[in-house]
């Protein structure tokens, strides 16, 4: 995450690129979008396959998908979006959507992770395994 917000907010705050899907948009395809927007990068050619659904504690529906890629982190940018900051300060300024992008093992990756997106890695995981 980026912005003022998530300064010093590290383990269990970081989370997988994700926008609210729009009535007549295919989901992968806002999943797709997404992950350039918030990277940089255009996603993996894939192939893709999902790891399914959670509900994060807001009741927020997030779907996931996962594909073999190469990024390097030290190249990413986010796009950026404005807030009045400080509040009540009347100055509009710009943040970027995400603050850095690193890779990590799966267990630095399971501490990093939001907890209601950790089942996303637990199926990665399984997926793996029978692979």
């Amino acid at each position: 995450m980026g912005g003022p917000f998530w300064v010093k907010k590290d383990r269990g705050h970081w989370t997988i690129p994700k926008r609210e899907i729009e009535p007549g948009e295919e989901a992968q395809a806002v999943a797709l979008r997404e992950f350039a927007e918030e990277t940089g990068h255009a996603s993996p050619d894939g192939p893709f396959f999902e790891v399914g659904e959670i509900r994060q504690k807001s009741g927020k529906r997030v779907l996931g998908w996962a594909a073999e890629g190469d990024l390097d982190p030290a190249a990413a940018y986010s796009n950026s979006y404005e807030m009045e900051w400080p509040p009540g300060s009347g100055r509009i300024q710009s943040f970027p959507e995400i603050d850095r992008v690193e890779w990590f093992g799966m267990d630095e990756a399971r501490r990093r992770l939001k907890a209601a997106q950790v089942p996303f890695l637990d199926r990665l995981e399984e997926r793996l395994k029978g692979a």
